[in-house]
């Protein structure tokens, strides 16, 4: 037998230099297996990398069937290392046997999050060799001694990850890499023996007795050259003279007991934005786009990276000549020379770039951080990959409805009067259901000005694979999950408000089969609700389905009795629920009174508003906090039911001196509260105002001083201005109702701003007659 040959490779996850010096070690060693630090739980899987189909970035995704809440990723780019051993194993196959496993310990040993795997924090470059790739969603541990800033400072750098980069990857050398390992190695074995073995992660004793453990085994099964690719931390623990170390009774004494769950694993496409620092992931990478460009780019890195600057540039409608790329390529390249580099780094590049093409301007800057330096790159799984019923629905219904899978946010524009875009809407609402929210509705103002409009924005982000799989218990279909998932949640629902909120989601994504039972479960829930408020809150949501119900061609007539029944417990009882409210319940009523009648308003049901301003009318009129009292008077104004002398009177006698100041400033502040243009266009009005406010004592005005200062801050600065300026012309402001117009206020050539000429207004009924026709007076 010949001797075994077992090489360590030391890496940084997701590292190009680290993977191009992968690359060549495997070429050069020619191992019979290769171990890699992964999940063994994924091992059917690493078959698929290989796929014509798989395009990175992926992850596999491990979750557990009967919790896919449960689920790590670990992702792989075209420049991992890991990726470019599976690579090489997978070309190599057709030539010799070479063996592929994952050697980590498994998620089936782990504990579930509620005792979570403590990750790195983000931003430390020497977590991203601690080798758990897994996990972009956890929480980031306190940060602790980082050994790469430990290795940088001995080196005389001030920052570990600038070190590494320029140490390897960043290097573009094509000596053997093996010397390189072996340094590698020994810096880390340093670094661990002044640092302490396991630093935070109480589960890396365990995962690197796994690792031993896999190793072992592979030397049993007679693999006599060996390659083990893992983070740079944990490779001097795996070693030949580390396996004597550590001994196999003592790592089995260690796994002993661990609790095995059930998991599955397959792949899933990912973005680099879910690949960096940024997004929380423990071994990220600061600048993935970057990466992947010293890794397609082994020779001109600068002019090609200035050159996508510039392209980039051009397409968001900004200069760039190519003159001014030649002289940022120089420009680059002599500060790597000043500061001892053999090529321009990223930092040099981003300096160049600042000052040549964006002419000392920071902004485009935060584009190209975003689109290059970080990058939009989705990556695509192929169709034999294992997924879930739902999840195949959803690609299918993708792919006919034309809609993009994408990482970037795109605007889709829909209008429901066409077919195609009626169904992406319906599809778009039935995912938000399940809390797979692909797209969000936007508030746009046209969807304010048209009832068949939508405006949808869509980003796909890697965590909805999972979100899919929690889904996919519901159905097999996109229609059927969503339907069963609304009729449990229904049937579950503590809240009226919530119950209406969801049926209007519901209209929209056309669940016919669930409609019933979310009605039904709203009339249930409004039958025994006590709240007035509950009610109030409720109704707004079904006026809307009510109204649009039918123009979206879905049947909302089984809603009408649901609504009149809900308007009529309001009107009954809303005046004796603002009979005793405090400042917060009033103010939140006052909310609630606007909702309702600006919901009935769009409805535009005489019965409904009639029911509706008779109450509004009473709750008016009666003995309450006047913020209601006010809003209510307000409302009757608005609409026009209430004339105005109505109001005028209403208002002097709620601001009379025989009142308490503070209950007139409250009825005020109801009564105009979010718009002044009352006071704009009714000089009484505003006259009865300034009459009040004029007549309050010192200590009285001091006291109210900032509840009107709040009324009035909001209103448009136009309007204050306008008040302002009628007050200041004060002879026009009287508090006294305009008399009743006369013969002699009304002859002609009075020369007052206040009379009607007669006859000057009969000059204009030709013209009128003319536009009107027949529709004359």
């Amino acid at each position: 037998m010949a001797e075994l040959a077992l090489h360590v490779l030391g890496i940084r996850h997701h590292g190009p230099g680290s993977a191009r010096m992968v690359q060549r070690a495997l070429k050069h060693l020619k191992p019979d297996a290769v171990l890699i630090e992964g999940p063994p739980d994924a091992a059917e899987m690493i078959g698929l990398a290989g796929h014509k189909g798989m395009k990175p970035p992926v992850a596999l995704l491990v979750y557990e069937p009967d919790a896919p809440s449960e689920a790590v990723y670990y992702p792989f780019a075209t420049f991992s290392p890991e990726w470019q051993a599976i690579q090489f194993a997978a070309t190599g196959r057709s030539k010799t046997s070479i063996q592929v496993r994952f050697i980590d310990l498994p998620q089936s040993l782990r504990p579930r999050r509620a005792v979570p795997l403590v990750e790195p924090a983000p931003k430390a470059p020497a977590d991203a060799e601690e080798g758990d790739a897994a996990t972009a969603e956890r929480p980031p541990a306190d940060p602790d001694p980082d050994p790469l800033n430990a290795l940088a400072l001995a080196a005389g750098y001030a920052d570990g990850e600038v070190w590494w980069n320029r140490l390897i990857e960043e290097r573009r050398g094509e000596e053997d890499p093996a010397g390189s390992f072996d340094a590698i190695r020994e810096a880390m074995a340093s670094a661990r023996k002044e640092l302490g073995h396991t630093r935070h992660d109480p589960q890396e004793a365990l995962r690197e007795a796994h690792m031993r453990t896999c190793i072992r085994a592979a030397v049993g099964e007679g693999f006599e050259r060996i390659a083990v690719v893992c983070g740079a931390w944990h490779a001097p623990v795996l070693t030949t003279e580390a396996l004597t170390e550590f001994s196999a009774k003592a790592d089995d004494h260690l796994l002993k007991g661990l609790t095995k769950r059930k998991t599955a694993a397959t792949w899933i496409p990912w973005t680099y934005d879910r690949l960096a620092f940024d997004s929380g992931y423990g071994a990220g990478v600061a600048s993935p786009g970057w990466y992947e460009h010293l890794w397609l780019h082994h020779e001109g890195v600068s002019e090609n990276w200035l050159t996508k600057v510039a392209r980039l540039m051009r397409a968001e409608g900004l200069d760039a000549s190519p003159a001014s790329v030649i002289e940022a390529v120089r420009l680059s390249e002599s500060l790597a020379s000043l500061r001892g580099r053999s090529i321009a780094g990223l930092d040099e590049l981003g300096e160049a770039t600042l000052a040549i093409l964006c002419h000392g301007n920071p902004m485009p800057m935060k584009v190209i951080e975003r689109k290059l330096v970080v990058g939009q790159r989705l990556g695509e799984v192929p169709e034999e990959a294992p997924a879930v019923p739902l999840q195949r629905d959803i690609a299918s219904l993708q792919k006919s409805l034309r809609l993009k899978v994408s990482a970037d946010e795109a605007d889709l524009d829909l209008d429901q009067r066409k077919e195609t875009d009626l169904a992406r809407s319906r599809f778009l609402h039935r995912l938000s259901l399940l809390d797979i929210p692909w797209g969000t509705l936007q508030a746009d103002q046209r969807q304010r000005t048209s009832t068949f409009h939508e405006v949808w924005k869509l980003q796909w982000k890697p965590e909805f694979a999972v979100a899919v799989i929690v889904a996919a218990r519901w159905g097999n279909t996109v229609f059927d999950a969503a339907s069963a998932f609304v009729a449990d949640k229904a049937l579950h629902a503590p809240a009226l408000s919530e119950l209406t909120e969801m049926l209007d989601h519901v209209m929209l994504a056309d669940l016919a089969s669930a409609v019933d039972r979310v009605v039904s479960r709203i009339e249930h829930l409004s039958a025994v609700a006590s709240d007035l408020g509950h009610l109030m809150d409720a109704l707004p949501p079904l006026a809307r389905v009510l109204r649009y119900g039918n123009v979206r061609k879905t049947d909302a007539a089984l809603v009408e009795p649901v609504v009149a029944g809900l308007l009529a417990r309001i009107c009954i009882g809303l005046l004796p629920a603002c009979a005793s409210l405090d400042d917060e319940a009033a103010a939140a009523t006052r909310v609630r009174l606007d909702a309702v009648d600006s919901a009935l308003t769009t409805l535009d049901r005489a019965d409904f508003l009639e029911e509706w301003r008779a109450a509004l009318r009473k709750t008016g009129d009666a003995d309450i906090h006047g913020l209601v009292a006010g809003r209510a008077w307000r409302l009757l104004l608005d609409s026009g039911t209430s004339p105005a002398d109505d109001a005028s009177d209403r208002l002097s006698l709620a601001l009379s001196r025989g009142n308490d100041p503070e209950k007139a400033a409250s009825w005020l502040e109801g009564f105009l509260g979010g718009s002044g243009m009352v006071l704009v266009h009714d000089d009484h009005l505003l006259g009865l105002v300034d009459q009040w406010v004029t007549s309050l004592s010192r200590d009285a005005f001091e006291q109210l001083c900032p509840i009107v200062r709040r009324t009035f801050s909001e209103f448009e600065k136009p309007e204050r201005r306008q008040i302002g300026e009628k007050i200041k012309r004060g002879s026009r402001i009287s508090a006294a109702k305009p008399a009743a117009p006369s013969a002699a206020t009304s002859a002609p050539g009075d020369g007052s701003d206040d009379t009607y000429d007669a006859a000057r207004g009969a000059l204009v009924d030709p013209v009128l007659r003319l536009i009107l026709g027949d529709r004359m007076p």
